[in-house]
């Protein structure tokens, strides 16, 4: 079982929506997979998903011991993948606590952390219960900055592997060296992009659906991140200049 936190230095940078989409291209080249909303009060994993509305447990029923662990998966509509909702209760949801309920997923292949924005207590409760980290940045100056106080937290963790995902990346103002492209922030944060996903409305629009639709420019970007994932792979093909970066482990 590979453990995953999801994570950025700050909101709004589309860490939600990159952790289901990524969760569902996993799920559906075969490997079992479960998302863990870490986001305790502004959970959103569930809305991102379009699962709200079949919702019966949550994480704090499970450590109320309402129920197991499994019983409150709720199925992705698109796919295999499963999803274990938040709660808005923080009181029983220690560092330990999570992490007990994370390392129940042992039949799963990978467990994806949505971590709360920003590095409060949150932040550390997801990081801990994982083995490896991605962070979440746009081309943004604040995001970029954000996103470097947050690799040096993770480094004080004893993660196995800490990758670098770029969303929101416009091509058109790349290629006119008005934004930094992924190779770029990579070579900035010193950490290796395995993923780079461009500007897209439709994500925008098909999200109330809880899918994608494979006609988006953002699909393939999708499938090239959940290819490096499964195979701990650091090249990637970086859609905005149509170019392989990068090397395979």
């Amino acid at each position: 079982m590979r453990k995953i936190v999801v994570t950025s230095g700050k909101g709004g940078v589309g860490k939600t929506t990159v952790t289901a989409s990524l969760g569902r291209k996993l799920a559906l080249r075969g490997y079992r997979v479960v998302l863990v909303d870490g986001d305790v009060g502004l959970n959103n994993l569930d809305v991102v998903t379009a699962i709200e509305r079949r919702v019966v447990y949550d994480i704090s029923d499970v450590l109320m011991g309402k129920c197991r662990a499994f019983q409150a998966l709720v199925q992705d509509s698109e796919s295999s993948m499963r999803i274990l909702p938040s709660s808005k209760d923080s009181s029983l949801l220690t560092a330990q606590a999570f992490k007990g309920v994370v390392d129940s997923f042992g039949e799963f292949d990978f467990v994806i952390i949505d971590c709360p924005a920003g590095i409060e207590h949150g932040f550390h409760r997801a990081v801990s219960a994982a083995d490896e980290a991605i962070v979440i940045t746009t081309p943004s100056l604040s995001a970029i900055r954000d996103a470097d106080k947050v690799l040096g937290l993770l480094r004080s963790y004893r993660l196995s592997d800490v990758s670098l995902v770029v969303n929101r990346v416009r091509p058109d103002m790349v290629a006119k060296h008005e934004m930094l492209g992924a190779a770029e922030i990579g070579a900035l944060l010193h950490v290796p992009p395995i993923g780079v996903i461009p500007e897209d409305d439709l994500i925008t629009l098909y999200q109330q659906l809880g899918s994608v639709p494979d006609c988006a420019i953002s699909d393939r970007a999708y499938l090239a991140l959940a290819d490096n994932v499964a195979n701990n792979s650091k090249a990637f093909y970086d859609v905005t200049q149509k170019r392989r970066f990068g090397r395979r482990r």
